[in-house]
């Protein structure tokens, strides 16, 4: 990897740890969008590093949030996520095989519709769903998480719907992306599917995050909540079009010849 490829994924790294501390979720979006845009490396490493960064982040803003985690809703969500893990990590490695257009096309699809979801305000619940509504929407981020280390959205837009305190979604959203990060990573240990030598450089962005996490606790942007989401969706809006629309027009040309 190149000094300026390097210096690039710091970059990109800290804005993602700094968007994920503010709001509980987005950095695998922001990484996965930017690398994909940028080619700084192959999407399933990228993954795997995306992982490593979740657990770091997750890590500092647990050490004294895992009391306000909302266990009776991070069950449920955690053991249909496991499930579904194992199945998105088996269709990253058959459109790996397939074509990396396609990879790119789905990537691109599921961050312009995190994009899309971020735009709109979850209006509060009265009551809280049930509990087989938190297991297909743990299943649903299972899926996404095993396919690109994302599992946010489809969870995040149903925990911020319950009449729970904001700091508990918070902390569940970023335990249940831990405990996934954790999964993930193990399985591709398992699978002996070892990141070529570049990859390394990339865990520099480790102490970026340590450093990006502790700077949105101790000093937050003085916006609220929703020029915050306006931003996340601007950003990963235009992110998954420039990653969508090139794969799309590939696909269709080589369909077309």
């Amino acid at each position: 990897m190149s000094v300026a490829g390097l210096a690039g994924l710091l970059v990109l790294a800290g804005l993602a740890a700094y968007m994920q501390t503010l709001t509980g979720f987005a950095l695998g979006l922001i990484m996965m969008g930017g690398i994909g845009l940028s080619g700084l490396m192959p999407l399933p490493e990228a993954a795997v590093l995306v992982g490593c960064m979740v657990l770091v982040n997750a890590a500092q803003v647990l050490a004294r949030g895992w009391r306000d985690i909302a266990w009776a809703e991070f069950w449920p969500v955690v053991i249909s996520s496991l499930a579904a893990l194992a199945a998105g990590y088996w269709l990253l490695g058959l459109m790996v095989s397939r074509s990396i257009d396609w990879l790119k096309l789905v990537l691109g699809i599921v961050i312009i519709a995190s994009s899309l979801q971020l735009a709109l305000k979850p209006q509060p619940l009265a009551a809280r769903s049930s509990t087989v509504s938190f297991a297909l929407f743990g299943a649903i981020a299972g899926l996404m998480g095993g396919l690109f280390s994302t599992a946010g959205p489809p969870l995040v837009y149903h925990l911020y719907r319950q009449p729970l305190p904001a700091v508990s979604i918070r902390e569940t959203l970023v335990a249940v992306f831990a405990v996934n990060a954790v999964i993930r990573l193990s399985m591709v240990a398992a699978a002996g599917e070892i990141p070529h030598s570049g990859f390394w450089w990339g865990l520099l962005c480790i102490p970026v995050v340590m450093i990006m996490t502790a700077v949105a606790k101790r000093w937050p942007p003085p916006l609220s909540a929703l020029s915050i989401r306006r931003m996340a969706f601007g950003l990963l809006f235009l992110s998954g079009l420039s990653l969508a629309a090139p794969a799309l027009l590939t696909i269709i040309g080589d369909h077309a010849s």
